[in-house]
């Protein structure tokens, strides 16, 4: 297999060498593969980072060890971007130019991947991102994927589930007006709640990394919604929730993935208790392939891994998976095999790539009960 391997690539790299308008290999192709990851493995979105990169990492020791890609070791090339689109774009370039990276996988937060795919795309360097949601990320070109759902879809499914499972049909929404992530989470929940019956009685915004929400809040509680949805991050979410119910106000809260982290309960403590929010895939979920990876990241890192960690090992899987079926380290012919993508039993739910390089899959709603996060329902595509 290992001969047979270094034949393959061997003529994949002397084709190269015919045809310049193909897409560069990667350097030392004979060795191991590197393979970039960029995320914010410092700053306010660190817990997202660190938790994707236990994912991948988990995958890359799974791969190499049932003998790597066509018989070669994956070799991680990690980079932290601080949770910094300008920092993102830097990282993202040094993958490429300086490591010579086949693929890269990141990023999580919408605004480091918008800054980080015009850079792949110019290359023709494949990208996944494991949970960048804002629909423009995949639209900075045919080179950029995502194993996550999209913004408008969570966005719909969250309208639907309020409106139809809770039966509210009155909201207001507190948006960070800092992240694209949550901006067009907003504007999307808002469009399709609005389009089934619901009505938007209050909106304000926030700056992530702020700490006194009390204004907002109390014009909040002055318009009286029966539920408050707020499409911001794990970082802020504990806060407000505190805040709000200092306040007396005792409705339910509603959010998207970005609340996805521990912190969330561990800041929030009781007040977020009775909230709900999307989530990618749910850790009691007695799938076998789910149910291994958990006992895996647990054994690893003492806690249960979070969807970030579940999208970080989807994304490394997915992209090897197209390395085999290219049979070679051509960048063109990789990018094409995880664009036909289809039916791939991912931790994170079934994934199928759909044309416009988004996947078509399963949304799960959590709910926050006396401290534990608990099922409550899927929602499908």
């Amino acid at each position: 297999m290992r001969t047979a391997a270094r034949i393959l690539l061997t003529i994949a790299l002397g084709a190269t060498a015919c045809n310049p308008g193909r897409e560069a290999q990667t350097p030392g192709a004979t060795g191991d593969i590197p393979i970039g990851v960029y995320a914010a493995l410092t700053g306010d979105q660190a817990a997202f980072g660190n938790a994707t990169v236990q994912g991948v990492k988990l995958a890359a020791d799974e791969i190499n060890a049932a003998g790597g890609m066509l018989g070669h070791k994956i070799r991680l090339v990690i980079e932290d971007d601080a949770g910094r689109p300008d920092q993102a774009a830097s990282v993202v370039t040094k993958l490429i130019t300086s490591d010579g990276v086949l693929a890269v996988i990141g990023e999580n937060s919408s605004t480091q991947s918008l800054a980080g795919a015009p850079i792949c795309q110019a290359s023709k360097v494949p990208m996944i991102s494991p949970s960048s949601t804002n629909p423009a990320v995949t639209e900075k070109g045919d080179y950029i994927f995502r194993v996550c759902f999209t913004d408008p879809y969570q966005g719909k499914a969250l309208a639907v589930f309020v409106k139809n499972s809770l039966k509210l049909d009155t909201a207001a929404i507190l948006v960070d007006k800092k992240t694209d992530y949550s901006v067009g989470l907003a504007q999307f929940f808002r469009t399709a709640y609005e389009e089934i019956g619901g009505k938007i009685v209050a909106e304000q915004s926030y700056s992530g990394g702020d700490s006194d929400f009390r204004s907002q809040l109390t014009a909040i509680r002055t318009a009286k919604p029966k539920v408050l949805v707020i499409p911001g991050f794990y970082t802020e979410v504990g806060q407000i929730a505190i805040q709000a119910r200092d306040l007396g106000m005792t409705v339910p809260m509603v959010g998207g993935d970005g609340w996805d982290s521990p912190t969330v309960i561990e800041i929030g403590g009781k007040a977020i208790n009775g909230s709900y929010f999307s989530d990618h895939y749910f850790v009691g979920d007695p799938a076998p392939r789910v149910q291994e990876f958990v006992k895996k990241i647990r054994e690893r890192h003492g806690r249960n891994p979070d969807a970030n960690a579940a999208l970080g090992y989807d994304s490394l899987y997915i992209l090897a998976r197209a390395v085999e079926k290219a049979g070679s380290l051509d960048r063109k012919a990789i990018r094409d095999q995880i664009a036909v993508t289809k039916d791939y039993p991912g931790v994170s739910g079934t994934i199928t790539m759909g044309a416009d390089r988004n996947p078509i899959k399963p949304l799960a709603i959590i709910k926050i009960v006396d401290g534990q996060m608990t099922f409550a329902e899927w929602v499908k595509p």
